[in-house]
């Protein structure tokens, strides 16, 4: 769960994942939405909400 919280206090802090997670945008159905990787199989999709000021995690 540590590599959860130190992902999301980077997102949260709206600063550049780290090129070890491979953070990138998603397309076709899931446009708008990135995926990183918190381990090799551990995968976060989530969303930066602009307006609202939020993370959704999917």
């Amino acid at each position: 769960m540590a590599l959860f919280k130190h992902v999301n206090e980077l997102l949260v802090a709206g600063e550049q994942l780290p090129v070890k997670n491979r953070d990138h945008i998603l397309t076709g159905n899931w446009k708008g939405h990135r995926e990183c990787h918190i381990e090799p199989d551990w995968l976060l999709i989530y969303r930066v909400n602009e307006v609202e000021k939020e993370i959704e995690y999917v």
